[in-house]
């Protein structure tokens, strides 16, 4: 199963059972934005992390669509948006037990190593190289992907971001980075 799809721009993840479709990449806009679309399942969503290089904006195509900014936790119905700032925890999160929601992602200014990030671990993802948590099973694949999609953990991560820095130089002196993208990556 190939985790992308050339003819539109869509990558699928067969663990957590979301797609995600490139509709204005980093490059396409001279680095001011990068937009794509989430079809994301019941009860999916993500961890509560930050990112110290970009804005997102997230606005709901259809269903319902939870977002935890900090601690306060908003529900958007269609049409409605919610945006986390630079450095601002949250999260996103389908509360529905049945139903899909669908919701785009602006993100400011674009950003290429989270489009490079996307690609990558859906393509991990398919070819059985990540475990369950979406986690890569290779120490050099997590570090590259930690580093290019800046998404950052509060608590304990800020004690191995170091580790994962210097992990993913080492990668990149490996040559795996280029393997990845090359394997991975159609934009």
């Amino acid at each position: 199963m190939s985790a992308i799809s050339t003819a539109n721009r869509t990558v699928k993840n067969p663990i957590i059972k979301d797609i995600v479709t490139f509709i204005e990449t980093s490059n396409e806009t001279d680095g001011h934005h990068t937009l794509i679309k989430v079809e994301l399942a019941p009860k999916g969503g993500n961890d509560l992390h930050f990112h110290k290089s970009f804005d997102e904006t997230f606005t709901v195509l259809e269903g319902r669509l939870g977002v935890q900014l900090e601690k306060e936790i908003i529900y958007l119905n269609k049409g409605e948006s919610a945006t986390a700032r630079k450095g601002q925890l949250h999260r996103f999160f389908n509360p529905s037990d049945e139903h899909d929601t669908s919701f785009n992602v602006l993100i400011q200014p674009g950003n290429q190593g989270f489009e490079t990030a996307v690609q990558v671990a859906y393509g991990l993802a398919c070819d059985g190289l990540t475990n369950a948590q979406m986690i890569p099973k290779n120490i050099y694949h997590l570090s590259l992907l930690v580093i290019w999609c800046d998404t950052n953990s509060p608590g304990i991560y800020k004690w191995i971001e170091p580790v994962m820095k210097w992990l993913a130089k080492r990668a990149v002196k490996k040559g795996i980075d280029k393997e990845l993208i090359a394997r991975y990556c159609i934009l």
